[in-house]
């Protein structure tokens, strides 16, 4: 019994002596703490700050807020034409992924095409003077002849004839100038036809280079500011 008792003690004592050497950790978390702030690096330069300065502190160190990239300016518009009516159809398909809108607008103009070729004395200023001109005519042989009194550019000029090619009229009016008649004229005969021509209004400088690309494409045609 006495043994036991010895032992015990002897147990109690080594498991005091462990505690005081802080071999057994502990309890309250708080005993060895100075010195372990003791052994932390640089532990006389901490601080405590306000809620305040962290936030400022914070808002200081975020890296900036990114730059709006500015929209592309307007460049004001640009006028495309004129088409003919096939032309048009395929500029319009090539325009078409732009997705332009109602910032894009077909005009129908009236354009002009020849139609046919006329040999002609140019006109005589009145009645009396084409007839005398159409009596010198019938003197050298021609007997081919209309007086044109129809309101026109032409009134009162003689037509020599109708031709559906250049080339025609050019062989007739040597044959005319062979027989003595020397003011006779060749001139092209027009027809009204329709032409287009477009306009791109509040477009950004890459825009109006890609539409240029575009009309670039289609050599008859040409680029120019709008007309009002």
């Amino acid at each position: 019994m006495l043994k036991l008792i010895f032992f015990l003690l002897l147990a109690a004592n080594a498991a005091l002596f462990a505690y005081g050497k802080g071999y057994l950790g502990s309890y309250g978390g708080n005993e060895h703490e100075p010195a372990r702030l003791k052994n932390q690096q640089n532990a006389d330069k901490l601080h405590i700050i306000s809620a305040d300065q962290a936030n400022s502190a914070m808002a200081a160190a975020a890296p900036p807020p990114p730059v709006p990239r500015d929209e592309p300016a307007a460049t004001g518009c640009l006028e495309v034409g004129n088409f003919v009516l096939a032309d048009a159809r395929r500029f319009e398909e090539r325009v078409a992924p732009l997705e332009l809108g109602d910032r894009q607008v077909r005009k129908n103009l009236p354009g002009q095409e020849i139609s046919s070729y006329i040999v002609h004395i140019p006109p005589q200023g009145s009645k009396e003077a084409a007839d005398k001109k159409a009596a010198e005519l019938r003197g050298l042989g021609v007997s081919n002849y209309f007086i044109m009194n129809e309101s026109s550019a032409l009134r009162w000029g003689i037509s020599l004839g109708v031709f559906r090619t250049e080339a025609a009229a050019q062989t007739q009016l040597a044959a005319l100038v062979k027989q003595g008649v020397h003011s006779a004229k060749v001139a092209p005969r027009y027809t009204g036809s329709k032409q287009l021509l477009y306009q791109f209004r509040d477009i950004s400088a890459d825009t109006k280079s890609r539409l240029e690309k575009i009309a670039a494409r289609f050599p008859d045609q040409e680029t120019r500011a709008c007309s009002k």
